[in-house]
């Protein structure tokens, strides 16, 4: 009962953004495979990246889901604080709830950076900053990070497991809970009229300083990589073969993408560390190599 599953795409791709009847399509994947697994039906949509926009929100409580999962992005919010639950403009039947980038960052990236000011990291610490968004009008302290933070971003030898094993304990004794994201939705109530509204006409996500869509669509190589991808998609699903759209949906992956980048200073840094090749132009042609295999079968019908 501590533990909620939540939607995405099963490919975790960016299938929206080039394909909404492949997007329907691997959020269907998704909430399947969750249900046979673990006998749990999600309430909860969270998308790939965090990306969101309006039309994201609509479609997601079109699909039946109550709540959504998005970034606090400071242009999608302005003077607005991510501690509330917000009504997105394209769902208002639906609730948002938003990322404090700025506190989850602290744990996911900056906990094992000595030249920061706040390091080392101390529990009593962050239950004070926890604290801070209480004092100021309550509400929720939303954390999302990768699931590899733990161990793989920061190594056991940082003190990161010693961090999370004393964290609960510290919050709890100062006066804080922990709700799962269908309780927070439940308990929430936007405010009314605009302040309770959060408007999305462009994309955001949770990547990088511009938090947009640049880390996998910022460059010709990224661009050429996804159009060649899903003008794929309909000789693919005309052949039939389970296999070889198996492969092809493997391949929509954001990762793939997301290694092409060419950024350089603080995300390149970033960009590099998760890459497995030399450069982003080794990632490109390994991609389109690949593509040109599931091309090749796609002709011959599978």
């Amino acid at each position: 009962g501590r533990v909620e599953f939540l939607n995405e795409t099963y490919h975790h791709s960016l299938a929206f953004l080039h394909s909404r009847d492949e997007f329907a399509a691997q959020a269907a994947l998704h909430r399947e495979r969750i249900k046979k697994i673990f006998g749990q039906d999600a309430r909860v949509f969270r998308n790939t990246e965090l990306i969101y926009s309006d039309e994201i929100a609509a479609e997601a409580n079109r699909m039946g889901y109550d709540a959504i999962l998005a970034e606090g992005a400071d242009q999608m919010l302005g003077v607005r604080g991510p501690q509330n639950a917000y009504r997105p403009a394209g769902a208002p039947g639906m609730k948002a709830l938003l990322r404090n980038f700025r506190l989850s960052d602290n744990i996911a990236f900056r906990f094992s950076n000595r030249a920061w000011e706040q390091w080392p990291l101390r529990p009593t610490t962050f239950a004070k900053w926890v604290s801070q968004i209480d004092a100021v009008g309550g509400g929720a302290c939303n954390l999302f990070m990768d699931y590899e933070t733990f161990g793989e971003h920061q190594w056991a030898e940082t003190g990161i497991f010693d961090f999370l094993e004393s964290l609960p304990e510290t919050l709890l004794r100062a006066g804080h809970d922990f709700r799962r994201p269908s309780e927070l939705a439940d308990a929430l109530t936007p405010a009314a009229g605009a302040a309770g509204e959060i408007n999305a006409p462009r994309m955001i996500s949770w990547a990088d300083t511009e938090r947009d869509l640049s880390a996998w669509m910022g460059n010709a190589m990224q661009t050429n990589a996804i159009q060649e991808l899903y003008r794929l998609e309909k000789s693919v699903k005309e052949c039939d073969d389970a296999t070889l759209l198996n492969d092809w949906r493997k391949l929509s992956t954001s990762d793939h993408v997301y290694y092409m980048c060419t950024k350089y200073w603080a995300d390149g840094d970033v960009h590099r560390y998760f890459s497995p090749y030399e450069s982003p132009y080794d990632s490109y042609i390994n991609f389109m190599n690949v593509l040109d295999n599931v091309r090749s079968r796609a002709r011959m019908g599978g």
